[in-house]
């Protein structure tokens, strides 16, 4: 999984099409290329650890869903809402971004079950090193998700409403 730091970005100095662009490459991308092995790990874990009194059972599916759900999101956003946006807007845009502040408001809900389902991302002691990169790679994930999220809700939505 690629942890390395993206210089922080002035959003608002962004053009339009400048932030959508940024959103695709530092989240829509990474969330497609670090999910399937968060859940191929998560299914590792939980299948070596399945006595373990806090192994994450659940995670996996738990991911999967939130993976396909992610997915779908942001496949309306690339295919319909993006493309609006960067021809401007029209009055009927409002409605597209309801949609998306709703689903964003059901990732926030799965990402408080990933928390859970991960103790906090705090390992038992003696955890392995699958588990190790399991809790950090997911609670990576939920922090870009919110900062997707966050920055959608409130510099790219805000735009057209």
């Amino acid at each position: 999984m690629n942890h390395a730091k993206t210089p922080p970005t002035d959003h608002a100095s962004l053009d339009t099409p400048a932030l959508i662009e940024h959103i695709r490459r530092h989240f829509h991308d990474v969330h497609r290329a670090e999910l399937p092995e968060l859940i191929d790990l998560a299914r590792k874990v939980e299948r070596v650890h399945a006595g373990h009194p806090s192994a994450p059972i659940g995670l996996a599916e738990a991911l999967t869903r939130l993976a396909d759900e992610l997915e779908t999101h942001m496949q309306k956003e690339e295919q319909v809402l993006f493309p609006m946006m960067q021809r401007g807007g029209n009055a009927m845009i409002v409605h597209p971004i309801r949609q998306m502040r709703l689903e964003h408001d059901d990732h926030s809900a799965a990402l408080e079950i990933l928390r859970a389902t991960c103790n906090g991302f705090i390992c038992p002691d003696g955890a392995c090193g699958s588990w190790r990169r399991l809790y950090q790679g997911t609670a990576k994930f939920v922090r870009d998700l919110e900062d997707h999220v966050r920055l959608e809700n409130t510099e790219l939505f805000t735009r057209f409403e």
